[in-house]
């Protein structure tokens, strides 16, 4: 009933044990086969496929063979809904409503009201709903183990879709995209599962799991690739990518910044991608990117909403929200988007619409009409309401209206009428509502200040009317209400009703003072009894009103009551059994009615009761279930359960009783939850009452085992009308029905049930069950309300308790009880007061009359009363005798105590009180310190026993050198452990040189193609993957990530208390060493002023004698001398003389002559009466003494005598010589007073500094004994880590030293073994070396040499006889295998016999060399044996002492995590510093504000440092950017760089491969070749094959000479022809300028007229010269022919000797060569003209 659903009768479902979501299922996440397997059916599914409902929806749970119905019970009406889960409303249409109503999903028609359900398919609950943006579906999102999601069709409510694997057990929020065609789902804990499915296909397109729970999920209605999840004090912002593998969500999330972190209940996207997000507080964010760009507020910085806001709409420029103040109101969106701001301020807008839909509302979920254009929204109210709004914001829109009301809280309590069916529910939202079964209607509701928490349902018997309803609430007060139909009301108070009926105020009373949790009337109607958290039961009669009869108290707070049956009636009468919740069952009688009570109290201590308080016997029952188990299984469970069976009982906390009711008279069942859960209990009251209740406890007698209760306890439980069925309300919110036997109250077992998921199986735990007989007996009977012809003008007027601190029944009655007995006492007062008065009177009387009478007839006081006066004397005289004895201790006391305190003032400078120098003429006052002589941490450090905490030495090296001199020698002794000897051989064989090289050459080659090997089996190794990242490179990538934007932080240092003790020692040494040297010289320059005070005195003395011989008008007035203060000698406080004492005395006596003076002032006021009247006597006596002085003056004047002139002479020479004392004497007087003032002011403005100093050091005093505190209170804690640490430290010592010794041992046992190898290898050789290759017994000889060992072995003297055998038995197997060896060779052979032909020396030989190589075999193997041993102890210590350090490690990171905590706790404590307004550069507007709590102090190095650290890390980032560039290129260069070697090598290996085919006509392996020896023909062949490598060698040398020779002659050649070249492009030259001069020459010749006969040789010379031309024209192609020859790479060049050129023809004008030669035929035309 705690889900605010309160169902009619049952529906059908499973319950929780056997539903879905307590089976074995499959994991979330299914496997790869799985889903690919259910991709390939889900590709072609249909969109008209559906599933059936009644085939998956849960039903009830029947045990086999039960006899009950499945249709037991049938759901009817299902009132109310869970108003407080999120996002509990959704619209299929504009008139049907849809939320989550416990385990059911309810469709509400709006206007008829009429209800349509679907029950949770897997039982579990429901976690989720949402709607289809077409209306046609929606989805229902499920609770449990792996639960599912529906997806259902509307309105046609078909199964359409499941959708499973998204979480593991609950989803909180499911959204649909704007499209419709994906759908996005979140998980709660533990997972936070947030899955994208494509619905239709059944597919997961994408998931991600999140750290937080989810409140919201939403796709942007803009970008439908943007998602936004909020919700607890997160928002992430998420990113739908398309992959090659599918979808990919990215993720992004959201920083608060400077705001304070949200919870995020709404969110809104908008079309520039930002998104609006709501807060706690009631302000909007406005997110850009992962950061808040503004935070929205109302003006002058009043929030958006009072409380939690949410977004949800943008219409028309316009930005809804709503809040949980119940107000809807529109923002300027135009203003907001073009809000311009760099991050971290705020934007102050006023609301342009408002819309207050009611008192007490708080919205916390809208939805849309499905009208287009229509401006209908649907509202959920958290209190308790479904409202219809009109968001329109014009004058005609319609008012909200609210089309749902319920409870908006946990159900406390339910109960129906039992003669109509009607039901009354109450809640802790302070409702009390009665409905009607059969309309299926509320009829009538009344709200209360306080929440209510009880209610019953009064029978005929207590009230006739059928409609009185007692009510409990959270103040403990308790309510009597009617219920009275319309018609009555309006006639008798003018008030209309809204429904049908109306529940008026009775009466109320307040019994008790905490939350009411029972209320029951007696069967017979005649008593009510109320319980209460408050441990109290009170009782009350029944009549027209309630009346009190008492009330008794209990062992714990109260669960349920119960009256006794009337079978119970003839042997115990009524009584009334209470429950409490700590497990304590009270039985009292019910109080008589006609009985006296207490007129001073309601309490009833001699109402007879029993007690029984509840032990536990469930660990007893499983160890006696255990042991009727098989043995086996129970060794399996005693091995799981070790170490808890005998202490569960004292382990558990007491559980907490549920609910119980009467078996017989005497005995009940109780069901209890917790540990005890999982039974049903038979107890009863024991005989022994004497003890008190709390103090023992019973056992019950008897018990069953309820099935699958063990974590779903029975809550609540009633009998069916017949008596035939058990209902139980369970914690899970489910019903189970157990069948009874006829005359039994409880079952004979409780294994098989009835069981039908109802409520919420999280929250809807069912607290109570109503009787069972409404459905038998009144299930056509129309539900009628109670008459109200009762009803009376008087009960309107009935005063209700609506303050919750009112006085209860019991502190009333008392309070007025208290104010009886004050009120009595008032009166006897004032009584005896009038008689004082009247006797006072006549008194007086008396004494009149007796003055009236003559003297000697009038009675003295004495004898007017002598015994009155001789009483008072007598009692005087016995109080001051008393008061002497009882002072008397105290008077020695305080004398002993007065002698010690001076005698200490005395000793004890330090201890003086404080001494204030005075100026003189200056108002300067300098006091000292107060100096204590034991400091306050002397004192406090001689009561901590606790040593200081060493440093640990877990930082320190493990291999320190050990202090202890017997360690060092055993150490010692290890390393010097004998080193065995390598045994020797005697008869070596001398090897062959030849051999031996040629065997070690083969051995190097071998090694060398091992090491090749090798070294690409760890280049292969190291070579990385495609996809590999460097492990370095990811973390620091990920701790960059992690820490980008904090601080790094160094390495923290180590802190003890120890070393904080020698600070805070130091420290208060240095302030009490300056605050005694501040002392010192305050107090030296108060001795020096009582020296300058004497000094002034006497020199006043001498002025007053020179002012003696002075005359009046020549005497200067001295200045003022100065006095001692008392408070500069306080010294003198303690010296008491005996006039002072007689003052005190007289003063004392004077006081208690008034009594009251005495004991307002006290001591202290006689003290300071004493001083003051010692200072007036001291002002007397100086005023005496200056009177006298004065008066002396005036005599001797006026007894002075006239003088003579010589006398006068003298006279004024003294004068003159007396005025000059009297100036220096005021000079000196005056320079010592002003030179003590400014000693003083200089000293004064030193302690000021010091003063400063001293405070500073104070408050680090103050932070050094806080620090030290919390140091100390780790002290045991790292004092058990130091031991600890120590422990290991020294296993590890001793470990390590034992592994050295191993290991010295194992090198020298190597050495041996590959020296033995050596040997062996030596012995081959020289067999080899001794059986020539082509030997004819080379292979009998090799089988004899290498034959096995087969002769028996001489036992070694360590070996046992276990050894020998099986030594023995290894040999036989040994000759075994080699009998087998040489049967499979097909060579038998006696090894003993030299075969016939052969060469006995070099048999006897191969036999010699076959016993060595057996001894060397024998001590090899004893050799490898001790080593394999050593190795094994080696790594069983390698192991200790990873164990050891691992353990090391842990204990130094506990260390390390305890000075973590440590600096953590220190640097919480606050710390005062004082500053100049110079070092403060935290301004606001230029000046320093009043709040700096922002403030940071930071050294102003510290603060130099950091922009240092700025300047470093842009230059590292710039470095980072050039070495990721230079990274980048370098990748590039090796991946072509990786191509073209993998190009080439396979080039190479193809190159190889056909010179193997072409050199050996095969593949061979090379490896082999290199490691092949000892073949004679092949080392003749490698000798040749070095000759003529050495002879090709030089052939090749001297072709290299020749070669170079050749380049040299090409090189001359190449010059010879580079000049040729230069010649011919200087003859070209020439050969154009001769053209040019022969075409000049032509043209003059055309003009003139040859008449000569030269014209016929000039043509001669044309043509001779065309014909050179000619023939150098042809000269130049064929060098240019012959240079491109010698520029070509393979060109044949000739040897220098046949270079020649062709001869050129004799030309008619020769001109000069380059190089200075004439051609030829030159000289011979130059000769012949």
């Amino acid at each position: 009933m705690s889900d605010t659903n309160t169902g009619g009768k049952g529906g059908g479902g499973t319950p929780g044990t056997a539903s879905r979501d307590n089976t074995k299922g499959s994991p979330p996440q299914l496997s790869e086969m799985q889903q690919e397997a259910e991709g390939e059916s889900q590709k072609h599914l249909s969109t008209h496929m559906t599933s059936n409902y009644e085939d998956l929806c849960s039903r009830p749970f029947l045990s086999p063979g039960l006899g009950i119905p499945e249709d037991l019970l049938l759901l009817s009406h299902s009132f109310g809904f869970d108003s407080r889960r999120r996002a509990n409303l959704g619209l299929l249409d504009d008139n049907t409503l849809i939320f989550i109503a416990g385990n059911l999903v309810v469709l509400l028609d709006v206007d008829s009201r009429e209800q349509r359900y679907l029950r949770s398919c897997s039982g579990g609950g429901i976690g989720a709903i949402t709607v289809h943006p077409t209306r046609e579906f929606f989805v229902v999102a499920e609770k449990g183990t792996s639960p599912d999601i529906l997806v259902y069709e509307y309105p046609s409510l078909r199964l359409y879709r499941i959708l499973k694997g998204g979480t593991q057990h609950r989803y909180t929020c499911v959204s649909f995209s704007p499209d419709g065609g994906s759908l996005l789902s979140a998980g709660g804990e533990p997972d936070f599962m947030l899955t994208l499915w494509d619905w239709r296909r059944q597919e997961v397109q994408s998931f991600q799991a999140t750290s937080q729970e989810v409140y919201r999920v939403s796709f942007s209605h803009y970008d439908q690739e943007l998602l936004t999840t909020a919700g607890c004090r997160h928002i992430t912002f998420w990113k739908l990518t398309t992959t090659f593998t599918g979808f990919k969500l990215e993720k992004l999330v959201g920083h608060f910044g400077k705001s304070v972190a949200s919870d995020i209940e709404g969110v809104l996207e908008l079309p520039d991608g930002e998104v609006v997000s709501g807060t706690a507080w009631g302000n909007l964010l406005l997110w850009d990117g992962n950061g808040i760009k503004v935070e929205i507020c109302s003006k002058e910085g009043r929030t958006c909403h009072s409380g939690t806001a949410q977004p949800f709409a943008l219409e028309g420029g316009k930005l809804l929200t709503f809040g949980s103040d119940g107000a809807v109101r529109s923002w300027d969106f135009e203003r907001i988007s073009s809000f311009t701001c760099d991050g971290g301020c705020s934007l102050e807008v006023e609301p342009i619409n408002e819309l207050v839909v009611g008192r007490h509302v708080c919205l916390c979920h809208v939805v849309r009409s499905s009208l287009p254009g229509s401006s209908i929204w649907f509202a959920q109210d958290s209190s308790g309401s479904i409202w219809r709004l009109d968001l329109s914001f014009s004058p005609s829109a319609a008012d909200p209206k609210c089309l749902l009301s319920c409870h908006s809280g946990p159900i406390q309590d339910l109960d129906v009428s039992r003669t109509s069916h009607l039901m009354a529910t109450i809640a802790l939202d302070g409702t009390v509502r009665v409905f009607d079964l059969l309309a299926k209607t509320q009829l009538t509701s009344i709200c209360f200040n306080q929440g209510g928490t009880a209610l019953c349902w009064a029978p005929l018997s207590m009230n006739q009317k059928e409609g009185l309803l007692v009510t409990g609430f959270e103040d403990g007060v308790v309510r009597l209400l009617e219920l009275l139909g319309p018609q009555k009301l309006r006639a008798d108070s003018g008030v209309g009703a809204k429904g049908d009926a109306t529940l008026c105020l009775k009466q109320a009373f307040k019994p008790h003072n905490a939350p009411v949790t029972a209320v029951a009337v007696e069967p017979n109607g005649h008593i009510l009894a109320t319980a209460s958290e408050d441990q109290t039961v009170f009782f009350f009669t029944v009549g027209e009103a309630c009346h009190p009869l008492g009330f008794i108290r209990v062992p714990g707070p109260v669960q349920a009551l119960e009256w006794s049956p009337d079978s119970h009636l003839p042997q115990n009468g009524r009584r009334l059994l209470i429950l409490c919740g700590s497990g304590h069952v009270v039985e009292v009688q019910s109080p008589d009615v006609e009985a006296e009570r207490s007129s001073e109290s309601f309490h009833l201590p001699e109402l007879p009761r029993r007690s029984f308080c509840f032990r536990s016997i469930k660990s007893r029952i499983k160890r006696e279930t255990d042991a009727d188990r098989p043995q086996t299984e129970r060794r399996k469970m005693r091995r799981e359960e070790v170490g808890k069976q005998g202490e569960e009982e004292e382990l558990q906390p007491p559980s907490r009783l549920l609910c119980g009711f009467y078996s017989e008279p005497g005995q009940f069942w109780l069901s209890m939850g917790g540990f005890d859960s999982g039974f049903l209990y038979h107890c009863k009251f024991s005989e022994n009452q004497s003890e008190e209740p709390c103090r023992h406890q019973d056992e019950p007698f008897d018990f069953l085992l309820v099935s699958g209760a063990d974590d779903d306890p029975i809550c609540s439980m009633t009998f069916s009308s017949s008596r035939q069925l058990l209902l139980c309300g369970m914690h899970s919110g489910s019903i189970r029905v157990y069948p009874l036997q006829p005359g039994h109250l409880a079952p004979t077992t409780m294994q098989a049930c009835w069981a039908l998921s109802v409520h919420d199986n999280h929250y809807g735990h069912l607290r109570r069950l109503p009787p069972e007989e409404l459905q038998r007996n009144l299930q056509r009977r129309k539900a009628g309300i109670p008459s109200s012809t009762a009803y009376h003008e008087t009960e309107s007027s009935t005063v209700d308790i609506q303050d919750p601190e009112a006085f209860s029944l019991e502190a009333a009655k008392q309070k007025q009880e208290r104010d009886l007995l004050r009120r009595k006492a008032d009166q006897k007062a004032a009584e005896t007061r009038i008689q004082l008065a009247e006797l006072r009177e006549k008194f007086k009387q008396v004494l009149a009359e007796n003055q009236g009478l003559p003297e000697h007839v009038r009675l003295t006081p004495e004898e007017l009363n002598p015994l009155l006066y001789e009483k008072a004397k007598k009692m005087m005289a016995e109080r001051v005798m008393k008061v002497q004895q009882q002072t008397a201790w105290e008077q020695e006391r305080c004398s002993g105590a007065l002698t010690k305190l001076q005698e200490w003032s005395k000793n004890s400078s330090e201890a003086l009180s404080i001494i204030t120098v005075v100026g003189i003429y200056s108002n300067i006052t300098v006091s000292t310190y107060h100096v204590s002589a034991h400091p306050e941490f002397s004192t406090w450090a001689q009561h901590q026993d606790t040593p200081a905490t060493e440093a640990p030495p877990g930082l320190q090296e493990p291999k320190q050198a050990s202090a202890d001199p017997a360690q060092e020698a055993a150490e010692k002794e290890v390393a010097r452990c004998p080193v065995p000897h390598p045994p020797r051989v005697a008869g070596r064989v001398q090897d062959s040189v030849r051999l031996r090289k040629v065997a070690e050459r083969a051995e190097r080659a071998r090694a060398s193609v091992e090491r090749r090997k090798q070294e690409w089996a760890q280049l292969n190794a190291e070579k990385p993957d495609k996809e590999f990242e460097d492990p370095q490179d990811v973390l620091e990538i990920q701790e960059a990530k992690d820490n980008i934007g904090d601080v790094v932080m160094v390495k923290q240092p180590t802190v003890h208390a120890q070393g904080k003790k020698k600070g805070w020692t130091a420290l208060e040494e240095k302030i009490l060493r300056q605050k005694s040297e501040m002392n010192q010289r305050i107090t030296n320059l108060r001795d020096a002023k009582i020296l300058l005070v004497s000094l002034l005195s006497a020199q006043a003395q001498q002025l007053q004698k020179i002012h003696h011989s002075l005359s009046p008008d020549l005497r200067r007035s001295p200045p003022p001398l100065p006095s001692m203060s008392p408070e500069e000698t306080p010294e003198k406080k303690l010296q008491c003389s005996s006039t002072s004492l007689d003052r005190y005395r007289i003063l004392r006596e004077h006081r208690r002559a008034s009594t009251k003076q005495e004991v307002l002032q006290g001591a202290d006021s006689l003290l300071k009466q004493l001083e003051e009247d010692m200072k007036r006597e001291e002002k007397e006596k100086e005023r005496t003494l200056s009177l006298s002085a004065s008066s002396k003056l005036l005599e001797e004047e006026q007894t002075a005598v006239e003088l003579t002139e010589l006398e006068k002479e003298l006279q004024q020479e003294q004068q003159i010589e007396l005025l000059h004392q009297q100036d220096t004497l005021l000079q000196q007087m005056e320079s010592s007073i002003s030179r003590f003032d400014s000693e003083l002011l200089l000293l004064r403005q030193q302690k000021v500094r010091l003063d400063i100093h001293l405070k500073q050091a104070e408050l680090h005093l103050l932070t050094l004994f806080q620090e030290m505190i919390i140091l100390k209170g780790f002290e045991e804690r790292e004092a058990s880590l130091q031991e600890k640490l120590k422990a290991i430290m020294e296993e590890r010592r001793s470990n390590q030293s034992q592994l050295q010794g191993n290991s010295e041992q194992l090198k020298q046992r190597r050495s041996i073994i590959e020296k033995l190898q050596e040997d062996e290898k030596a012995l081959w050789a020289d067999f080899q070396t001794s059986v020539a290759e082509d030997h004819h017994f080379e292979d009998l000889l090799t089988k004899i040499f290498k034959k096995k060992a087969g002769h028996k072995k001489k036992a070694k003297q360590t070996g046992s006889t276990s050894e020998d055998d099986s030594d023995d038995s290894v040999e036989d197997w040994d000759g075994c295998l080699d009998s087998d060896t040489e049967e499979e060779d097909g060579s038998d052979f006696d090894d003993k016999v030299c075969p016939a032909g052969c060469d006995p020396d070099l048999f006897q030989k191969t036999l010699q060399l076959r016993d060595h190589r057996w001894d060397l075999e024998d001590i090899l193997e004893a050799e490898g044996k001790s080593a394999d041993a050593l190795k094994k102890e080696i790594d069983t210590l390698i192991m200790k002492e990873k164990v050891l350090k691992s353990s090391q490690q842990r204990v130094e990171e506990e260390f390390g995590l305890i000075n973590k905590e440590k600096l953590q706790k220190m640097n919480k404590l606050d710390v005062v510093i004082a500053f100049r307004l110079h070092q403060i550069k935290f301004l606001s507007n230029g000046s320093v504000p009043s709040d700096l709590s922002e403030a940071l102090v930071l050294d102003k190095s510290e603060m130099d440092r950091l922009k240092r650290r700025v300047q470093q890390l842009q230059a590292e980032k710039d470095v980072e950017k050039d070495r990721l560039l230079q990274a980048q290129q370098q990748r590039s260069r090796l991946i072509r760089e990786n191509k073209e070697m993998s190009a080439r090598l396979q080039e190479m290996e193809k190159q190889c491969n056909e010179l193997m085919m072409l050199k050996y006509g095969r593949l061979v392996d090379v490896e082999a070749l290199h490691t092949m020896s000892g073949h004679k023909k092949l080392d003749k062949l490698k000798e040749e094959k070095l000759l003529l490598e050495a002879d090709h060698a030089k052939e090749l040398k001297r072709w290299k000479a020749k070669v170079e020779e050749a380049r040299r002659a090409l090189w001359e050649v190449t010059e010879q022809n580079t000049e040729v070249l230069r010649s011919t492009v200087h003859l070209m030259e020439q050969r154009k300028e001769l053209q040019i001069k022969l075409s000049s020459r032509q043209k003059d010749m055309v003009k003139q007229q040859f008449q000569d006969g030269r014209r016929l040789e000039d043509q001669e010379d044309i043509q001779k010269l065309q014909e050179l031309v000619q023939a150098q024209e042809q000269q130049a192609q064929a060098l240019l022919k012959r240079i491109d020859l010698l520029s070509s790479k393979d060109g044949y060049v000739l040897p220098p000797e046949h270079t020649r050129l062709p001869p050129l023809p004799p030309a008619h004008d020769p001109q000069p060569s380059t190089r200075g030669r004439p051609f030829g035929g030159h000289e011979d035309r130059r000769g012949a003209d």
